[in-house]
């Protein structure tokens, strides 16, 4: 790479500029023949939240990878201002507005949930994410449970990788690190405009690939996997298209 292109790829701003924004995730498994009925319970229940102030969610449906059919995320700010008085009192006006209230709907949920988990995160401003996510079409969900001692070094390299990435012009991934919940340490987010974007990366010169790594600071490109298996104890990819709510 000239030295031309190598200052451009240097200077490309991170997607990770802040990591204080709280989310919960949501991962949910349907039971037997309701995935589609659950999709548009969620879809439906977007409208409350919007009307409430918070936002719809954002939610992912699994095509291949981890057991999971939908992953959601809310953004929620911090765990203090999310359940302050007036938050809590706006989104308990809008569920009794819409005849259905949160205990109601999770009761409706359950009867068509076979598995869930929760986790708390923390990464970038929801202005950040939502532009990120809505800006897409694919995604690439990696969840990660760290080994003792090593989450700080994982976090560092999923930030190295997203300078490999900048520096071959593919997308950076969204990085969200545990705040409470479930057990993951932490989960990056690739977002693509289809599943040809998610595969360009075969096609990125293998000279590129180096460089690159080695400027990330990496000890090479097939570097990258091998040195973050060595801080992980367990390792969920996941691939799929976003749930499209009307309106959005």
């Amino acid at each position: 790479m000239n030295a031309l292109l190598l200052a451009a790829a240097l200077t490309i701003p991170t997607v990770q500029a802040d990591t204080s924004y709280l989310y919960r995730t949501l991962l949910v498994r349907a039971g037997p023949g309701s995935l589609l009925e659950l999709i548009e319970m969620f879809k439906d229940r977007s409208a409350v939240y919007e009307a409430s102030g918070e936002g719809a969610p954002f939610i992912m449906r699994h095509s291949q990878g981890d057991h999971w059919d939908l992953l959601l995320i809310f953004p929620m700010a911090s765990f203090k201002d999310y359940y302050g008085p007036e938050r809590t009192a706006r989104r308990a006006e809008a569920a009794a507005q819409s005849g259905m209230s949160e205990a109601e709907f999770q009761h409706e949920l359950g009867k068509r949930v076979a598995w869930r988990e929760e986790l708390y995160v923390l990464g970038p401003s929801w202005d950040v994410v939502g532009a990120k996510l809505n800006n897409g079409a694919y995604y690439h969900v990696e969840m990660f449970l760290a080994l003792p001692g090593k989450r700080d070094e994982l976090f560092k390299q999923r930030e190295m990788e997203n300078e490999y990435l900048a520096y071959i012009d593919r997308p950076q991934n969204l990085i969200f690190t545990r705040a409470g919940g479930a057990a993951w340490d932490s989960y990056t987010l690739g977002v693509y405009r289809n599943l040809k974007h998610y595969a360009e990366s075969a096609d990125i010169p293998e000279e590129l690939q180096q460089e690159a790594a080695l400027a990330a600071g990496f000890e090479g490109a097939d570097r990258i996997g091998t040195y973050m298996r060595t801080l992980i104890q367990r390792h969920n990819d996941t691939l799929g298209g976003r749930v499209v709510i009307a309106g959005r």
